[in-house]
């Protein structure tokens, strides 16, 4: 039977970004979106895919992914991290194995707007990157995060599940910590950052009311906070942060939010012009006086035009965003059309 190593090996050779390995398939890669199974001996049943997985778990971790019937948790192999999530479907053991690249690419070599850069010279406020699961947030939130770790002199600590890019030791110092590892819980690492003395903090994953109500809170106290947030739009991304708390708190979470807000963005992977890598198309909201009066009135609907009317103040219409790039020949029509999601305001600039 070929081994969990060995096929974790294929899948960086043939430069995959995941590996998925499920009851009744053959291992099976996907490299540019598309899904590649690889014709081992046989297919994975019960008992060769529990050895496989089983294989890169500790004790503590097979009791509590047996238990809860799900675990996420991170694997070295030759340099390269891998973010694991093992879960089971109908009643049997599989799991998603996530490349992570060993090297942090910057801003530029991941060919996101010049805008990014201004991201890191942030001193405080929350910044925000939101997208559907696999389109690069946590690449591009790295790049930003690695950007002050190179340049400026700052404690950034990360609170994560699990720790995905390791950061390199330069000018500034880190602490990455792991959910289950270094902490026992969001909430507990969240409430005690504050006595960590930090000037940057990275929240994994704005992932429920807790974790939402830490990030405005670390940085409505002066720190910069950075974090990530499934959302397909910026204005439905500020929606959610809202609608998360029960009504009688939310007139208070909108002026909270429109003080510390100081971007977000909105980031998709599209197929490039012959399909032979994906490049990033984004939306960016920018928080200036109009965007805050927004906020605070609960107007959310209006952001939109917003986004669209403020080029000159560095925001950008996800969809103007997609014309930019069919017109420069890098995504084709059908892409653009077929990922827009203002489909009515595609087609104003697309004829």
């Amino acid at each position: 039977m070929v081994s969990i190593k060995q096929l974790l090996e294929d899948t960086i050779k043939r430069e995959g970004s995941d590996l998925h390995l499920l009851v009744g398939y053959y291992p099976t890669i996907r490299v540019n979106t598309k899904l590649y199974q690889l014709k081992t001996d046989d297919v994975l049943t019960k008992e060769t895919s529990e050895e496989l997985i089983f294989s890169l778990l500790t004790t503590e971790q097979k009791t509590l992914l047996i238990n809860n019937r799900e675990i996420d948790v991170s694997y070295a192999l030759l340099g390269y991290r891998f973010r694991v999530n093992c879960y089971y479907a109908k009643s049997t053991l599989a799991a998603c194995f996530r490349i992570i690249p060993p090297v942090i690419k910057s801003i530029d070599e991941l060919n996101l707007p010049s805008q990014f850069h201004t991201f890191s010279q942030f001193h405080d406020g929350l910044v925000l990157i939101c997208g559907p699961t696999g389109e690069g947030k946590t690449t591009s939130l790295a790049a930003i995060v690695n950007e002050i770790n190179l340049e400026e002199t700052k404690h950034i600590v990360t609170v994560e599940d699990p720790i995905e890019y390791v950061f390199p030791k330069a000018k500034s110092i880190v602490s990455q910590r792991e959910l289950h590892y270094d902490t026992h819980s969001w909430t507990k690492a969240l409430t005690s950052v504050l006595r960590e003395d930090p000037d940057v903090v990275l929240i994994g994953e704005m992932r429920d009311y807790d974790t939402i109500q830490a990030a405005l809170n670390i940085a409505e106290t002066g720190h910069l906070v950075f974090s990530t947030l499934h959302s397909s739009t910026t204005p439905e991304a500020i929606f959610r942060i809202i609608d998360v708390f029960p009504p009688h708190q939310q007139t208070q979470v909108r002026y909270q939010l429109a003080s510390v807000l100081k971007a977000a963005i909105t980031q998709r992977l599209l197929p490039n012009i012959n399909n032979s890598t994906r490049i990033p198309a984004v939306e960016i909201l920018i928080n200036m006086p109009a965007v805050s009066s927004i906020i605070r009135e609960g107007k959310i609907f209006m952001l939109d035009n917003v986004i669209e009317t403020n080029e000159e103040n560095k925001m950008i219409l996800f969809e103007k965003y997609l014309l930019k790039l069919y017109s420069q020949g890098l995504i084709s029509r059908d892409t653009a059309i077929r990922y827009a999601e203002r489909s009515s305001e595609l087609s104003k600039f697309i004829k």
